[in-house]
């Protein structure tokens, strides 16, 4: 149960380097179980406490993982990589105890229905932020051919051979787009999803799949048309940047009024954030593949409803939230994703915020500063907003549970150290 500790006020300077993006390399490492044989080769694999899970995953469903370099995933960024064979899995159920602590582990029943004809996926768990049902995923398997049980908290799917259809979605679903999309690149003839989800981890994993041998059109926009092969190869590839990753950093650079650059990045995927954060009087500088985040001695207001992609990412809601806390005047935040995403706003109150929340909305009345107190984190991006927070307050601040932001951060407060944040992980 560590914690960090941050002294706050320090202007954040200097350059920092983005990980690749978590949402794009766990669908990805699910993938990789789809080639009956060959070695598939992920680079650049961020050191995370979900890829740890995916990749016990993998092991546990029979697949042999090889992590370089010399297993130890913490060393080197630009050299880490993940070798998968996954030809001979011996086992069609991914259990309670790994998929209990990462929702994105119930990816592998796509690939697992498509080369196996079974799968046995506990029912997922991860970050408590309200109903996230996985039943838009099932109907979609079922509309492929699969029979559906539920058994035990476990669902259970089987199909002699997947067929193709034409698959609905009532909303666009990011994980339920790429189950849908690895199973049907293995099933009998043409799968039409409509509504699907148009981020750019969807995108890359259609990508990745293309890559190794799949014909999938569409991937970005609302309708992706797969026609399915007989067999997928075994590929080396890179995923792309963390999105996610950058923003924390823009709102970081922003919070204590600094002036950062972020190398490694894809601008297009950040277009709202930077928008938006123009609008609160940030200068953002775009370059190929890098940007310039300036940060004003005082921040305006803003208002912000969060949408699927291309609109204001969900992920980035409560780090936008941190920086309204001290923007001079007040700020709406809608969110229509998640339910129960505002379990920050206590812990903001905490540091001296003054946020009122009704139903999907908060309404947050700038304060002229924040003080450090200890405040606990939620899930992942709830951490990373009370960090940003912390890093703008006055005196010390505690954040407890950074397990969580372990999940979805590489060493965030060493990276956030080297910018001249003081602050330091301490274990409890």
């Amino acid at each position: 149960m560590d914690k960090f500790v941050i002294e706050g006020k320090r202007k954040l300077s200097g350059s920092v380097t983005i990980q690749t993006s978590k949402n794009a390399v766990l669908p990805i490492l699910a993938a990789s179980l789809l080639p009956q044989k060959g070695e598939t080769t992920i680079n650049r694999v961020p050191y995370l406490a979900d890829v740890d899970t995916i990749l016990k995953v993998l092991e546990r469903l029979g697949a042999k993982v090889k992590t370089y370099p010399g297993g130890n995933l913490s060393l080197s960024p630009s050299e880490r990589k993940v070798v998968i064979s996954a030809g001979h899995l011996k086992s069609y159920e991914a259990p309670y105890d790994l998929v209990r602590k990462m929702r994105a582990s119930f990816l592998v029943m796509g690939p697992l229905l498509a080369r196996l004809g079974k799968a046995k996926v506990s029912l997922p768990g991860g970050c408590v932020l309200g109903p996230r049902p996985v039943n838009l995923h099932l109907t979609g398997f079922a509309k492929l051919g699969a029979k559906i049980e539920e058994e035990h908290g476990y669902v259970i799917a089987y199909a002699d051979k997947l067929s193709g259809n034409t698959i609905f979605f009532d909303r666009p679903s990011h994980t339920g787009t790429e189950n849908i999309l690895m199973a049907a690149c293995l099933a009998k003839g043409k799968t039409i999803i409509v509504n699907a989800a148009c981020d750019p981890e969807v995108v890359d994993l259609a990508l990745f799949l293309n890559r190794m041998g799949a014909k999938i059109k569409g991937a970005g926009n609302s309708t992706i048309y797969v026609d399915g092969v007989k067999n997928l190869n075994a590929v080396e590839y890179t995923p792309i940047p963390d999105r996610l990753d950058a923003a924390t950093f823009m709102m970081a650079a922003c919070a204590t009024c600094g002036n950062v650059e972020i190398n490694n990045i894809v601008p297009e995927h950040l277009n709202m954030v930077s928008i938006k954060l123009r609008e609160m009087g940030a200068e953002v500088k775009e370059h190929k593949s890098s940007l310039r985040v300036k940060g004003p001695k005082k921040l305006k207001p803003v208002s912000v409803t969060t949408y699927p992609h291309p609109g204001f990412p969900t992920d980035v809601q409560a780090s936008i939230m941190a920086l309204a806390t001290i923007a001079d005047g007040t700020s709406q935040i809608k969110e229509t994703v998640f339910e129960d995403r505002f379990t920050h706003v206590m812990e903001l109150c905490r540091l001296g915020a003054d946020v009122r929340v009704s139903g999907d909305r908060a309404t947050i009345n700038g304060v002229p500063r924040l003080k450090g107190a200890s405040v606990m984190a939620s899930d992942i991006r709830a951490g990373a907003a009370l960090t940003i927070a912390g890093l703008a307050a006055e005196g010390t601040t505690e954040v407890l549970r950074v397990y969580h932001i372990d999940r979805g951060y590489d060493q965030i407060e060493k990276r956030l150290a080297r910018l001249g944040a003081q602050i330091k992980r301490v274990k409890s």
